[in-house]
């Protein structure tokens, strides 16, 4: 019973953690402005590169980088510690999706945050480095030949729970049982990708959309 009372606050501890927005902090610090109020109106790194710089955007991207994978580790390790023997890649999973739930959805800022993707990032690191090595390249060879952050994003976004599947099934022969439910909730973690991307979508099909530059606008 022990091991489960343990996850739940984990979880409750992996929201309250993933709310606490790497650039609103960031800009707060060093800028002494709100995120929200430039640019894209979106808490998240590319907006802040384009408004504030390289500096503020690398603070931000080791913050994030922290939150997401040094939150499921320390989880991992505590569910370990509390005798839990299930498939601890499940909770990570479960931990990760709340991570990324309270970065979406902080509750600590009104239940405005980013769009997810790059703490969605550092927390499939933190779960699975292999499906990691590979999805991070979609995003980068779509950034490369699109130049849009956000196509990159939804390529990489659909691309996160096929390739958690072919990789967890048929290159590490994990039993099907565990790679659906993996699969699955790195599936959830693409949709709400995805669904935070709508406004980039219509700006897409408006061709308004920002392609990226390492330039501060």
């Amino acid at each position: 019973m022990l091991p489960y009372i343990v996850i739940v606050f984990c979880c409750i501890a992996a929201y309250l953690i993933g709310s606490c927005n790497s650039a609103i902090i960031v800009t707060k610090l060093l800028k002494h402005e709100d995120i929200r109020e430039f640019g894209s109106k979106n808490a998240g790194l590319t907006n802040v590169l384009r408004c504030f710089g390289k500096g503020p955007a690398l603070a931000t991207l080791v913050s994030d980088l922290l939150k997401g994978c040094l939150t499921i580790l320390v989880i991992k390790a505590v569910v370990k510690a509390a005798g839990f023997t299930g498939d601890i890649m499940t909770v990570g999973y479960i931990a990760g999706l709340l991570v990324m739930l309270g970065h979406v959805f902080p509750v600590w800022y009104g239940f405005k945050g980013g769009k997810g993707v790059l703490v969605t990032a550092t927390v499939l690191l933190a779960i699975d480095p292999l499906t990691f090595a590979v999805v991070i390249p979609v995003f980068i060879i779509m950034l490369v030949i699109t130049k849009y952050v956000s196509v990159s994003s939804i390529t990489a976004a659909v691309a996160y729970p096929i390739v958690t599947f072919v990789m967890q099934y048929f290159i590490r022969h994990l039993e099907l049982g565990p790679v659906l439910v993996h699969t699955g909730f790195a599936a959830l973690s693409g949709i709400l990708i995805v669904y935070m991307h709508r406004a980039n979508i219509q700006r897409l099909k408006e061709g308004t959309e920002n392609k990226f530059s390492f330039s501060k606008k």
